[in-house]
C-alpha cells in the first residue's frame, strides 16, 4: 500500500485537524504543484495529439467559446488597453449600444481572463486557452491540499486523486467551452477551506474572503460550489463527535461566513439579476426527464461522450476506490453509510426537476441541465481519498473491482460506451488495482516507486481520456469551430476601423459573420449581439425596425436595408464578396443624434411606417397585393395571409419603376422568389427572424411578383412588400444632416450633442432606450427619456442648445451599499469575537482535554502492540 499512516478514529481525526498548520509532510508545496503540472500537462498533450490550438491547426472556438467568449475577451483587451469607446458600464459597439456590466460580471470575472492584457489582441485565443488550462491546474492543486484537510495523509496519493477532479469529464465536455465556469472548479475546494476553518472555529475573515473570491469569479458556478460543499460540511458534522452546541456554532459560522462573503460582492448579484429580468426571454427550456440508469452509470466511466447524463467521470483510480469504500472495514459503518448516501442523493438531485432548479438558481438552463456535475466529481474524489487513506486491504479492493464488473454489465448497452471506454476501464482498473495491492509490507523505496508509477499511470490514462472525449465531441456538427481571429477576420477588422467615424456615424462589420459577436471581435459599432443579457427592449426595437434575429432574440444582427442603416447612423459596413470574402461599402446615413420637429409621432403598425417615423420622412410606397394566388386572408384586425404547407403562393404588386423592393416576411421558412432572384429562408417563430429583405430594383413596368413556397403552414404580414424611393431617402438624409447637431461627443457610457441654438422638437439618439438612461437638456435635471419606435427620444421644450444622456447601471448603487455594509462587518467581527464566551471556551477546553487523554491511551496501546509483535 502506498500509504503509511495509521487509520485514526473520528475523535483522533478531529484532534489532528484542529489547529493544524500545513507542514512539510501533510501540506507540502511539491505535491500540489506536481498535481497541477500533471493535470495541465495531460490536457496539453491530449490537445497536441489531437492537433488543437495552440498546438495544432484545429480551432478551439466551438459553440459559445467562439460565438461569445473569444469576442468578449477581445473586448476585454480593448477595455484594458484603450481600444474601444465604451467602458465597463456600457458597450457602444454591439446591438447599437447595450449595457455591459452584467456581461462583465458573468463572463469575464475569472481572474485568469485578465491575462488577455499581456498578449497581442490578434492572439487573444491564447489567453482564453490559458484561462481553462490555469483553472485546471489551480483547481487540482487546491483539491490536493483540501483532501488533506478532509483527512490527514501523505500528499502524493492525494495529488494522484486530485488530477481526476481537475480533468474530470465535466471539464473536458462542459467547462472547457465556458472559461468563466472553470472558476467554479477552483471555487469548490476554496469553499472547502472556508468551511473547514469554521469547523475549527478560526479564520472567519479569511474564509469569508474565499467565499467572496469564489462568487466574484463566477457567481453561477460559485453558488453550485457553495451548495455542494455545504452538503459535504453537513455530512462531516453528522460524523463529528463533538457536542451539539459546538456543531451548531460551526454551522452558524458557515452560514454567516457565506452570507457576508456573498454580500462583499453584492454588485455581482444586484446588477445581473435586474439585467436578467430585463433581458430578452430565451427559448423555453424543458427537462426531458432523467436518463436511463445504464446511461447515468456509464457516465462514471472514462473515455466516453454522450449528452444523455451528467458528466461525472473522474478516472479509474478514484472510481475504483469509491466502489471499494463500502467494503473498507477500517472505516466505521456509520461513516461509510453517510458518505455513500451523500453521493447517491447528489447524483439523484441532478436528474430531478426541483433539485435541478435548485442547483441552477431556480431557472432551468437553456442547454445542458447538468452544469453542476463538477460538484459530484469533487465529492467522488473526496470519498476516494477517504477510502485510500484508510489503507484498504486487497480483498476490499477486489470487492470494489467486483462492483466495477457489475457496473460494466449494467451500463454496457449504453450509447456512451466506445472502444476507448472499454480500454480505459479494463486496462486502467487492472493497472491501478495492481499498484494499490503490490507494495504491502515492502520497503520505503518500493512504496516510492509504486507511488511514482501510480502518478504516471494517472497521467497516461488522463491523456487518453481527454483525447478520446475530444475526438468524439468534435465529430458532431454542433461543435464545429467558428472562425474567430484568422487572417480574413483580421483584415475585416482593419477595414472596419479604417472607416470608423464614431460618434458622428457608425462603422458596422455588416452581415458577414465570423462569430455571433462580430462587433466585439472586429471593432466598430454594429447591430450584432449575442448574450443572455441582451435587453428585451433592444431586441424588440431592432426587430420592429426591420433587423433580424436568432435564438428567440438573444442574438440580434445588423440592418441589411438602406433605411435601417440610415436611421441608425451606419456610415460604412462590410458586405459579402471580394477576394477577402468581404467588401467595404459606404452608406448615406443621418448622424447618431438627430432632430425631429414637433412632438413624437404616434406608433406605426408596419415596419415600413416605423422606419419612416424614425427617419421623419415618407420614403416608401407600400402597395396592397393586386392579385393573390394560393394564400388565404386572415380575419383579424392586423390581417395577414395564411400559406399552406408546400403550396406555391404568389402575390402581385405595383411599385414605382426604378424603386427598390423589399420584403418583410419575418417568420417565413421556405423558398422566396422575386424580381429574378431566389433565396432560401429558414425562419421560425419566435426563434429566427428574417428581417427586412432586399428583393431588387423594380422594372420599368412596375410589376413585382413575390412567390413563396413554404416548408410548413405559416402566416405572413398583410403588407409584405415595400418599395423604397432612393431619391426621397437621399433628400431625407440631407435634411437631417443640415438640421442636425454641430458636434457629437461620446464617453464611456454617455453621449452629448451640441444643437443649433434654439432647437425645438425632439432629439432622437439612435440607441435603444433601455432602462437606465437619463437625459438632460441644457444642464437641467436628468430624467428618463421618451421613446420613438424604441429609440431614445428627448423632448427639447421651447428651445435648446445641448442634450446629454448618460447610462446608469440598474442595481449597481444598491449593490455597492450592501458591499460597504459587508466590509464594515468583516472589519468589526474580529474585534468583537477575538475570544469565545466563557461557557463555550470551557466546553471546547473540556472536549480537547478528553480527546488528548483518549489519544494518549491509543498511543500507549499502539506501542504495546508493537512490542508484542517484536517479542514474537
Amino acid at each position: 500500500m502506498v500509504l503509511t499512516t495509521s487509520s485514526p478514529t473520528a475523535g483522533q481525526e478531529q484532534h489532528q485537524r484542529s489547529g493544524r498548520r500545513l507542514g512539510p509532510r501533510d501540506g507540502t508545496v511539491a505535491a500540489p504543484a506536481a498535481s497541477a503540472v500533471v493535470s495541465m500537462a495531460a490536457y496539453c498533450l491530449a490537445m497536441a495529439v489531437h492537433g488543437t490550438y495552440p498546438f495544432g491547426a484545429r480551432s478551439r472556438a466551438v459553440n459559445d467559446l467562439g460565438n461569445q467568449f473569444v469576442p468578449f475577451h477581445a473586448h476585454l483587451w480593448d477595455l484594458m488597453r484603450g481600444g474601444t469607446e465604451g467602458d465597463l458600464l456600457f458597450n457602444w459597439g454591439s446591438g447599437y449600444g447595450v449595457p455591459f456590466l452584467a456581461d462583465f460580471f458573468t463572463y469575464l470575472m475569472n481572474p485568469f481572463s485578465w491575462l488577455v492584457a499581456l498578449f497581442p489582441r490578434d492572439r487573444v485565443e491564447l489567453p482564453v486557452f490559458l484561462v481553462t488550462l490555469l483553472s485546471i491546474g489551480l483547481a487540482t492543486a487546491l483539491m490536493t491540499v483540501w483532501l488533506g484537510r478532509l483527512r490527514p495523509g501523505p500528499p502524493w496519493p492525494r495529488a494522484a486523486l486530485a488530477v481526476g477532479y481537475g480533468v474530470s469529464a465535466w471539464t473536458v465536455s462542459n467547462g472547457f467551452a465556458d472559461p468563466m465556469w472553470m472558476w467554479g472548479l477552483v471555487g469548490f475546494p476554496l469553499i472547502g477551506f472556508a468551511y473547514d476553518w469554521c469547523s475549527d472555529g478560526r479564520r472567519w475573515v479569511l474564509g469569508t474572503v474565499l467565499v467572496a473570491v469564489t462568487w466574484a469569479g463566477n457567481f453561477y458556478t460559485g453558488a453550485m460550489a457553495t451548495l455542494g460543499m455545504l452538503l459535504v460540511l453537513v455530512v462531516r458534522l453528522l460524523l463529528d463527535g463533538r457536542p451539539w452546541s459546538v456543531l451548531r456554532g460551526v454551522l452558524l459560522r458557515a452560514v454567516s461566513m457565506t452570507a457576508v462573503g456573498v454580500a462583499l460582492v453584492a454588485p455581482v448579484l444586484t446588477v445581473t439579476f435586474p439585467a436578467s429580468r430585463a433581458s430578452q426571454p430565451g427559448p423555453v427550456a424543458d427537462y426531458a426527464g432523467p436518463p436511463a440508469l445504464r446511461d447515468y452509470l456509464a457516465h462514471l466511466l472514462p473515455g466516453g461522450f454522450h449528452s444523455s447524463g451528467p458528466q461525472v467521470s473522474v478516472g479509474m483510480l478514484p472510481l475504483l476506490l469509491v466502489l471499494a469504500y463500502p467494503f473498507v472495514r477500517r472505516v466505521p459503518v456509520r461513516q461509510r453509510a453517510a458518505w455513500c448516501v451523500l453521493l447517491v442523493l447528489v447524483a439523484l438531485s441532478y436528474v430531478w426537476t426541483p433539485t435541478i432548479l435548485l442547483w441552477h438558481g431556480l431557472a432551468l438552463p437553456n442547454g445542458g441541465p447538468y452544469r453542476a456535475s463538477f460538484t459530484l466529481a469533487g465529492m467522488l474524489v473526496a470519498v476516494a481519498w477517504l477510502a485510500l487513506s484508510a489503507r484498504p486491504r486487497p480483498r476490499e479492493l477486489l470487492a470494489g473491482a467486483g462492483s466495477l464488473a457489475v457496473l460494466l454489465v449494467v451500463a454496457g448497452p449504453s450509447a456512451y460506451f466506445t472502444a476507448a471506454t472499454w480500454i480505459l476501464t479494463v486496462a486502467g482498473a487492472t493497472v491501478f488495482l495492481a499498484l494499490l495491492v503490490l507494495p504491502r509490507r515492502r520497503g520505503r523505496g518500493v512504496r516510492v516507486a509504486v507511488t511514482g508509477a501510480l502518478i504516471g499511470a494517472v497521467f497516461v490514462s488522463t491523456v487518453f481520456t481527454v483525447l478520446s472525449v475530444t475526438e468524439q465531441r468534435d465529430r458532431e456538427d454542433w461543435w464545429r469551430p467558428k472562425r474567430t481571429l484568422d487572417a480574413q477576420s483580421l483584415a475585416a477588422r482593419r477595414a472596419v476601423r479604417a472607416q470608423d467615424r464614431w460618434p458622428a456615424l457608425r462603422s458596422e462589420p455588416g452581415p458577414h459573420e465570423f462569430a455571433d459577436n462580430d462587433p466585439l471581435l472586429l471593432g466598430g459599432q454594429g447591430g450584432s449581439y449575442y448574450s443572455s443579457y441582451l435587453p428585451a427592449r433592444t431586441a424588440q426595437t431592432l426587430r420592429g425596425l426591420g433587423a433580424g434575429w436568432y435564438m428567440g432574440g438573444r442574438h440580434t444582427v445588423g440592418f441589411e436595408d438602406p433605411v435601417g442603416r440610415a436611421i441608425m447612423g451606419v456610415g460604412s459596413y462590410l458586405d459579402h464578396g471580394g477576394p477577402d470574402g468581404f467588401v467595404r461599402r459606404t452608406a448615406d446615413a443621418v448622424p447618431v443624434v438627430t432632430l425631429r420637429p414637433g412632438a413624437s409621432a404616434p406608433a406605426a403598425d408596419t415596419v415600413f411606417a416605423r422606419q419612416e417615423q424614425v427617419l421623419g420622412a415618407r420614403v416608401y410606397s407600400v402597395p396592397d397585393a393586386r392579385t393573390v394566388r394560393g394564400a388565404v386572408p386572415i380575419a383579424r384586425p392586423d390581417g395577414g395571409w395564411r400559406l399552406a404547407r408546400g403550396a406555391r403562393s404568389a402575390f402581385a404588386f405595383t411599385c414605382p419603376p426604378g424603386s427598390s423592393a423589399f420584403a418583410y416576411v419575418p417568420w417565413f421558412s421556405g423558398t422566396l422568389d422575386a424580381l429574378g432572384s431566389m433565396r432560401r429562408l429558414s425562419a421560425w417563430y419566435p426563434m429566427t427572424n428574417n428581417g427586412l429583405l432586399p428583393l431588387g430594383r423594380v422594372p420599368a413596368d412596375g410589376e413585382v411578383v413575390l412567390t413563396l413556397t413554404g416548408d410548413r403552414a405559416q402566416e405572413i404580414p398583410r403588407l409584405p412588400v415595400g418599395c423604397l424611393d432612393p431619391q426621397r431617402l437621399g433628400a431625407a438624409v440631407a435634411r437631417s444632416k443640415a438640421s442636425g447637431p454641430r458636434r457629437i461627443t461620446a464617453g464611456g457610457h454617455a453621449i452629448e450633442a451640441d444643437l443649433p441654438a434654439g432647437s425645438t422638437g425632439t432629439a432622437v439618439v439612435a440607441v435603444p432606450a433601455v432602462r437606465g438612461w437619463r437625459c438632460s437638456v441644457d444642464g437641467a435635471i436628468a430624467r428618463a427619456p421618451g421613446r420613438l419606435a424604441g429609440l431614445i427620444a428627448v423632448p427639447l421644450g421651447p428651445g435648446a442648445s445641448r442634450v446629454a444622456c448618460a447610462y446608469r447601471t440598474p442595481g449597481l448603487r444598491a449593490g455597492l451599499v450592501v458591499s460597504g455594509v459587508a466590509v464594515a462587518a468583516l472589519l468589526a467581527v474580529p474585534a468583537v469575537s477575538s475570544s469565545p464566551p466563557d461557557g463555550r471556551r470551557r466546553a471546547l477546553q473540556e472536549c480537547a482535554a478528553r480527546r488528548l487523554r483518549r489519544l494518549g491511551r491509543l498511543r500507549r496501546l499502539g506501542r504495546l502492540g508493537r512490542l508484542r509483535t517484536r517479542s514474537r
